[in-house]
């Protein structure tokens, strides 16, 4: 991976940060995917969340065949941080850019797994779970339905999540 043309790509674009991290770094948790399953209206609905993406150890072998990711982060403001719909309908922007930097990983790298936000908003009605996906290369499961604990992540790197009706989202994208 040349960093250096990445980078130079990476400054165009509005991103909060972003962070070059090894995959040993990631904390995989059974306790996110409860979130997803009790708070997520998306939760057994699509082929980007769970259960259709795999338990949490299937999801951990599949992050941890590679050895490094990208992490990207934008950031958006919302009236109120709790109100659920507002905050995923500020979703958009950041995986346009989540798309962006995908193309330009695969430039130097064919092999990639990407995980964003989305519980996939590409098909009006998602075949799962009595049809395969219409668009597996164009979907990315989200950060969270793989058990990754983001908020850990974050941490390490010195990326304020939490602050007032700002809302953080996160992606990453892995490589080889």
């Amino acid at each position: 991976m040349d960093r250096e043309r990445l980078e130079a790509k990476l400054a165009e674009l509005p991103l909060y940060q972003y962070e070059f991290i090894r995959t040993s770094e990631l904390v995989f948790s059974d306790r996110v995917r409860y979130i997803c399953r009790t708070e997520c209206p998306m939760y057994g609905k699509s082929w980007a969340c769970p259960p259709a993406v795999g338990d949490v150890e299937a999801c951990r072998a599949r992050c941890m065949s590679f050895d490094e990711a990208l992490m990207i982060s934008t950031i958006t403001e919302v009236s109120d941080i709790a109100d659920i719909e507002e905050t995923l309908a500020t979703r958009a922007p950041h995986e346009a850019m989540t798309r962006q930097v995908h193309q330009w990983v695969r430039e130097q790298s064919s092999d990639t797994l990407v995980l964003s936000t989305e519980a996939c908003a590409h098909c009006e009605h998602c075949t799962y779970p009595h049809a395969p996906c219409r668009f597996p290369d164009k979907m990315y499961p989200c950060v969270e339905s793989h058990g990754i604990l983001v908020t850990d992540l974050a941490e390490k790197h010195g990326i304020d999540f939490m602050s007032g009706n700002i809302v953080t989202w996160f992606s990453l994208i892995f490589y080889r």
